[in-house]
């Protein structure tokens, strides 16, 4: 059994070459903010301090930098930095999403699709904005306009892509969720906002198997009074029979005939691109909705924008050559934000279906074959190939690897290490943390800085993050909730159907009434020596034993380390005036929870963290509960064995695996602590 390993001496796993330093996109925004202000910046560090300092000369200094496209210009980038929210952004301007993302229109491959049924296609700069101005057209014919709102109900394929940019290009608004969720949890998200258009397809493939769709997307478009449209794509099939779908129409016959390029590299049809203000809405993004109905989160097209370019060009050092991929769905914010790659000029790869198949070198593979030099994934998927003992770096050739970026949930130290070790020795491990919420990180990597083991290398800039103690005071090396001090442009402009604000208000700014602050909703520890950040979970699963809090990703870094151990959840139960720890195990195949394991998972526990992350119960379970996201859902599985209820199954991947908790709720609710 092999024992967790700890860095203690803080020894870098990665130091970037002095040629990787001046190389960079950052090193340039260095250059360039120095000569702007007279300064003096030389380290990531620096450049942080000041984007906190001057957050408005930051973002001033971003729009400039990357050439923000916008038919009128902005007359000052906030109106009050006192004001969080309700903060206005880039006041006067006018712009478009789409026209952004669009800037290029040449030969040049913007989308790789790849589907693990081998279906592929690709489409350059140039056709996508010929399909992108045809599929607009058609859309305005049909009465879309500025504010309504267009929703996809799609697996992750370039005509999804095709049909955020058409939206935006014409002002409406977009919402998207993935054809794997149930038509329940779809219509608990789409119906919210009352979308005028939905596109949706025939079905998807996983795991080399079809699941037609077209009965859910009927269940869902049935249920949506305000439509007006069904678009469907057909990707599983060859134009199916869509007449159970009321206001249906196929995506090839809907699109607006035009003349394709006739000429290498000539554009023959024009995009009419919508200006609107700065704060226009462009995207709504759903929570996960484990506690309830999802919240709709409105956010601004300037301020996505502005965002997700910082976070590419300058935390990602995305360029034009690139090829950058990562493992989501239309569900998950990391999709948004991989599609404003085309803002840069990269090619971007979508793949649909099961990463690990036909086995779990599939991505590897795909890496290799199609020189993707950016990859991004989950936690949960590095730690899932650290357990099979896969060795990308040993069976493929990963020579165009350059970095792989990490999100979804915290990565254990070994994690980062088997990264290092099993992967690639020369590569960014770029660990990322932010959320939905944001549309983005508040703290991220660089390429110009150390990469340290269990550590993102810092807060983004420009996001002035802290973390807090219980009374409100900031702690370094010390675990306490995520704050961010400061507003920034992606923050929420408003819930729908909030009008006072109080439930905006309520999920941010009200945990800690005698200071106006953003808490996340993390659990974190700054570390004064590098600078770096831990992450140690969702602070709303921390538990409490005797009043000490402890992250629940403290005890699973140790736990899943264990080679019996596949998964866990950790939860706290009310028990005797005091709350006790339960940990649910799911066994690795070949292994059982026997009375040996689980003292030796009380043992590496008492050794590796502290006797107070000792279970007083340990139990084995068939399945743990997974989001879309691949977020652990510690809150259902608290709300089932402290006899509340699990409002929203829906928003859950797996929602059956929560059928054996409560199976077992009679037993956790007499059990004596062993």
């Amino acid at each position: 059994m092999r024992k967790p390993s700890f860095d203690k001496l803080r020894t870098p796993l990665w130091e970037p070459s002095e040629e990787r330093k001046n190389q960079a996109n950052i090193a340039r925004f260095i250059g360039f903010v120095n000569g702007k202000h007279g300064l003096d910046i030389d380290s990531y560090a620096q450049l942080h301090t000041w984007s906190v300092e001057s957050i408005p000369d930051f973002w001033a200094a971003m729009w400039e930098f990357t050439e923000i496209k916008a038919s009128q210009d902005y007359t000052e980038v906030i109106d009050d930095l006192g004001k969080f929210p309700g903060a206005k952004w880039f006041s006067g301007a006018r712009l478009n999403f789409a026209e952004n993302l669009l800037r290029y229109r040449d030969d040049h491959l913007a989308f790789i699709f790849k589907g693990e049924t081998q279906k592929s296609a690709t489409m350059t700069y140039a056709e996508l904005n010929d399909t992108v101005a045809r599929l607009a057209k058609s859309l305005r014919e049909i009465g879309v306009a500025p504010g309504d709102r267009v929703v996809a109900y799609m697996p992750n394929l370039i005509e999804t892509a095709v049909a955020m940019l058409a939206t935006t290009s014409v002002g409406a608004t977009w919402a998207s969720c993935a054809t794997d969720i149930g038509p329940q949890a779809a219509l608990d998200r789409l119906g919210q906002v009352e979308p005028k258009v939905l596109f949706t397809v025939d079905g998807y493939f996983y795991k080399n198997k079809l699941f037609n769709t077209l009965e859910n997307a009927a269940k869902v478009a049935k249920e949506i009074p305000s439509l007006e449209k069904v678009i469907v794509v057909s990707y599983a099939t060859e134009k199916p029979d869509i007449s159970s779908i009321p206001n249906a129409v196929h995506y090839e016959d809907f699109l607006a005939e035009g003349k394709q390029p006739t000429t290498r590299g000539e554009h023959r049809r024009t995009i009419q691109f919508e200006q609107l203000p700065f704060d226009h809405p462009v995207f709504i993004m759903f929570s996960s909705g484990t506690t309830g109905k999802p919240k709709c989160m409105v956010q601004g097209a300037g301020g996505i924008l502005i965002n997700h370019l910082k976070e590419l060009i300058l935390h990602t050092d995305l360029k034009r050559q690139d090829r950058i991929m990562y493992i989501t769905t239309c569900s998950w914010m990391m999709w948004n934000w991989l599609l404003s790659s085309l803002a840069v000029g990269a090619t971007v790869v979508l793949y649909d279906g099961n990463p690990n198949y036909p086995d779990a070198g599939a991505m590897w593979k795909l890496i290799q074959d199609e020189k993707i030099t950016v990859f991004g994934t989950s936690a949960t998927y590095i730690h899932y190939l650290q357990k099979q003992g896969v060795k990308p770096g040993q069976d493929y050739d990963l020579s165009s690897l350059k970095q792989i970026s990490q999100t979804g949930s915290a990565l254990s130290a070994e994690g980062f290490e088997y990264a290092y070790r099993e992967i690639k020795q020369d590569l960014h491990f770029n660990s990322i943390s932010g959320g939905t919420d944001i549309n983005g990180c508040f703290a991220a990597g660089n390429p110009i800085s150390p990469v340290y083991a269990g550590q993102l290398q810092g807060p983004a800039l420009a996001m002035r993050v802290k973390a807090y103690d219980e009374e409100g005071n900031a702690i370094l090396d010390q675990q306490g909730e995520l704050v961010c001090e400061a507003p920034a442009p992606s923050m929420p402009l408003y819930f729908w159907n909030d009008p006072e604000n109080q439930r905006y208000r309520n999920a941010y700014f009200t945990f800690y009434p005698d200071v106006n602050v953003w808490r996340h909703g993390d659990y974190i520890v700054i570390h004064s020596d590098t600078g770096g950040i831990t992450f140690y979970g969702r602070s709303d699963a921390v538990l409490k034993p005797a009043g000490v809090r402890i992250g629940t990703a403290e005890i699973y870094n140790v736990v899943e380390q264990l080679e019996e151990v596949a998964d866990s959840v950790a939860i706290g139960q009310v028990w005797q005036d005091d709350q006790r720890i339960i940990l649910f195990v799911k066994v690795a195949e070949g292994f059982s929870l026997t009375e040996e394991l689980k003292n030796e998972i009380k043992k590496a526990l008492r050794a590796n963290a502290s006797p107070r992350h000792v279970p007083a119960l340990i139990i084995e379970v068939p399945d743990i509960p997974y989001t879309f996201s691949m977020k652990k859902v510690e809150s259902a599985v608290t709300n089932i064995v402290n006899g509340r209820p699990v409002l929203n199954r829906d928003a859950l991947v797996n929602p059956e695996s929560l059928d054996y908790y409560e199976v077992i709720l009679p037993e956790l609710q007499v059990a004596d602590s062993r």
